[in-house]
């Protein structure tokens, strides 16, 4: 139970991977699926990434993403995807659902890597 962050960002990605392949060979998939999981599972994969990453470089295994960094991110991608290109590129539309799920992940993310930390720190 301690590496939960591990085992979410190991199905977000895989869970990522098969809805873009069943896309690809367009099998029809749940609307709330094929529109909404991947801006759900973003932002933690990101997250997940750049933590290993900043603790790799920083060579500190208990770093953390503050919360502002977190938030900061969730608010990038609205603003990139959800406002600027869609003004720009057809293939973008705007939709605030989007918005709810870039942030809905990015709390989880946050509440994942606290407890993962937590869990670590206690063993």
């Amino acid at each position: 139970m301690k590496r939960l962050l591990n085992v979410y960002f190991i199905f977000s990605i895989l869970t990522g991977t098969i809805v873009y392949l069943a896309q690809k060979n367009n099998f029809h998939l749940p609307s709330f699926i094929q529109f909404y999981l991947n801006d759900f599972l973003i932002i933690p994969i990101l997250l997940t990434i750049s933590l290993y990453i900043l603790r790799w470089s920083k060579n500190d295994k208990n770093y953390k993403i503050p919360l502002s960094i977190v938030l900061y991110s969730c608010l990038l991608y609205s603003f990139l995807f959800e406002y600027f290109l869609p003004k720009f590129h057809l293939r973008y539309t705007s939709d605030f659902i989007d918005v709810i799920l870039y942030f809905a992940g990015g709390i989880i993310f946050y509440i994942l890597q606290k407890n993962n930390y937590e869990l670590f720190k206690k063993t």
